[in-house]
């Protein structure tokens, strides 16, 4: 009984130190894993995104947008312009088996054969997505390049002042 209780102990303090999840993790259910940004030069950004097992790439694409605007308002600037971006949707690890074994043994007098049959699936989820955007910032009114976005209008549009 008491490896049991040591067991589940240390299950709950494991879980006490688990981080509140943010408005990102919220957002790109299920199973998002959250934002990653990286300041390359002043007025330029690198940001990726990366949602867990099953996010839909369209949506972690959209997370993207969204925290590359974040970043743009955060930096005083009023538009943003996606220079490069890429992406990796990758495939499920579905690895499933089946296997066959026999055996045998000679045990003096006596001998056995034995024979098993085993199989294996992978429960991890659905594919995992990621967008990276690199982002120039300028100041004014917005160029007219398809890539370009108002930071403003991309706050507001996802529900976010």
């Amino acid at each position: 009984m008491k490896p049991q209780i040591a067991a589940l102990t240390a299950l709950l303090l494991l879980a006490a130190c688990e981080t509140t999840p943010t408005a990102y993790q919220a957002a790109a259910t299920p199973g998002a894993v959250g934002y990653t940004d990286y300041k390359i030069e002043p007025g330029r950004y690198r940001v990726t995104f990366r949602g867990g097992d099953g996010a839909p790439a369209d949506q972690i694409a959209d997370l993207a947008l969204r925290r590359a605007a974040e970043l743009t308002v955060r930096e005083g600037y009023d538009w943003f312009e996606i220079t490069d971006r890429s992406g990796d949707l990758r495939p499920p690890h579905t690895r499933s088996s089946i296997s066959i074994g026999t055996g045998g043994g000679d045990f003096g007098r006596h001998g056995g054969v034995g024979v098993g049959l085993g199989t294996s699936f992978d429960l991890s989820g659905g594919p995992a997505a990621t967008r990276s955007i690199e982002i120039l910032m300028g100041h004014g009114a917005k160029p007219a390049q398809p890539d370009a976005y108002d930071a403003n209008g991309v706050l507001a549009a996802s529900g976010r002042p």
